[in-house]
């Protein structure tokens, strides 16, 4: 078996590696992709339908949607809403003046699922039973690669000439990716985050990514919605700027979607640092949603008996 904390340790001894006189390479050579990173956006993964035929946003539009997404956490929630955590907790980002996070097709939209990638999301979105609740509040996963949420949204990418090293802040999860051409694992292992495998394209890092579990089609940041066991994912990452990484990655699961699409996200260079993310499964929210989800099955089924 293979003994994967090697690995890590291997990918954690760049921190001593120094880097080469080039700017922009390593000491190996390879493009320089190490450091601390964000992806933080509000932009949303698919066009809004009332966006249609627009792909980029004006300045003043972005200027305002930034705008209205500042203390919207602040105002006081409705009534019987519990509301959430206040804006001081929140580092959600900007908008990007592109709609959306999908690239390909160019409306900007997720294809058209097939009919049982759509029966998959219908059972994954129940969500009221231990059996269906999603693995992110569960505190097990946000997947890979990990979209743009409310907060958390850091990476810290280390590198050495065999390995590259991404470790998303949000339920400190490692992705660890060798370089040296071995095949992939089995495929009766299946993995929360996949089993990734690298290569150099140039100065681009390509990424493969195979070996999901079905079960990721609970995960409320799955990458790719209602996605699962058959998902293929091609990740790019290229350095386009002292600051800056294009990020992106093309989704194949014939058995979800009827062709395949292609999101970008860029990642801009983050001063840190990236703190300890502290969630787990035994978290006590989880019995407080269940609870509630038991209170509103009985008032559901409880004839009214106001007056007529």
């Amino acid at each position: 078996m293979h003994d994967f904390s090697v690995d890590l340790r291997i990918a954690l001894v760049v921190l001593a590696l120094p880097l080469a006189a080039v700017a922009g390479q390593t000491s190996g050579g390879q493009a320089d992709l190490q450091g601390l990173w964000t992806n933080s956006t509000t932009t949303p993964l698919e066009r809004p339908a009332t966006m249609a035929d627009r792909a980029v946003l004006t300045d003043a539009e972005v200027a305002a949607l930034d705008a209205q997404a500042v203390g919207r956490n602040d105002r006081p929630p409705r009534p019987g809403d519990p509301g959430t955590y206040n804006e001081f907790w929140w580092e959600r980002g900007t908008r990007l003046h592109r709609t959306s996070l999908v690239v390909d097709p160019s409306d900007g939209r997720i294809p058209a699922m097939t009919v049982d990638g759509q029966a998959r999301v219908a059972w994954a979105r129940g969500g009221d039973s231990w059996t269906n609740r999603n693995l992110a509040e569960r505190c097990i996963t946000r997947g890979a690669p990990k979209r743009p949420g409310g907060y958390n949204n850091n990476f810290l990418i280390l590198q050495t000439p065999g390995y590259v090293a991404i470790l998303q802040e949000m339920i400190h999860e490692v992705r660890l990716i060798p370089l040296d051409g071995r095949p992939h694992i089995g495929d009766d292992i299946r993995l929360w985050m996949g089993d990734s495998r690298g290569r150099w394209d140039g100065d681009t890092l390509v990424v493969e990514t195979t070996n999901f579990s079905d079960q990721i089609v609970f995960n409320s940041y799955n990458c790719c919605p209602g996605a699962g066991a058959n998902l293929r994912l091609v990740e790019r990452f290229t350095r386009v700027g002292a600051d800056t990484i294009d990020h992106r990655y093309t989704v194949e699961d014939p058995a979800t979607y009827a062709v395949s699409w292609t999101a970008a996200i860029p990642m801009t260079r983050l001063e840190g640092p990236i703190y300890e993310y502290a969630c787990h499964e035994g978290n006590y929210g989880m019995e407080n949603l269940l609870r509630g989800a038991r209170v509103q099955e009985e008032a559901a089924a409880t004839p009214s008996t106001g007056s007529r």
